[in-house]
């Protein structure tokens, strides 16, 4: 791919994730994407994807060791699955439209996928 183009869609995924970090969205997602097609192309990318990556890695880790953590972040996971459904039943939010609904859900379900997967494989025994 030209690098025009990793730079174009690197910047608009980063760009969009940033702007998801203050909407309701998956910003850190789409954040770390754009880091990563960046990062394909241009070497100062790969500093902040490292420190992006150390740092979830860290958080997956304590959703994996305390319990507390998991059943937080499992309430806010459903707390947002159920925000999401709010404008498909009829009920009026400020602000909630059937976008930013959708957004909720894709938010929630990740978290969601990944406690889930964080405290399986930290419940693993090492090989």
């Amino acid at each position: 791919m030209p690098t025009v183009v990793v730079a174009v869609v690197g910047g608009l995924l980063t760009l969009a994730g940033i702007a998801l970090l203050v909407l309701p969205g998956p910003g850190m997602i789409l954040v770390a994407f754009g880091l990563a097609v960046l990062a394909t192309r241009f070497a100062w990318a790969k500093r902040p994807l490292g420190f992006a990556r150390t740092r979830a890695e860290a958080g997956m880790r304590q959703v994996a060791r305390r319990r507390a953590s998991a059943l937080f972040a499992l309430a806010c996971a459903v707390l947002l699955l159920l925000a999401a459904g709010l404008p498909f039943l009829g009920v009026q939010v400020p602000g909630l439209t059937r976008l930013t609904a959708v957004l909720l859900a894709g938010s929630g379900a990740f978290l969601l996928g990944t406690v889930l997967w964080a405290r399986h494989a930290g419940n693993r025994k090492p090989v």
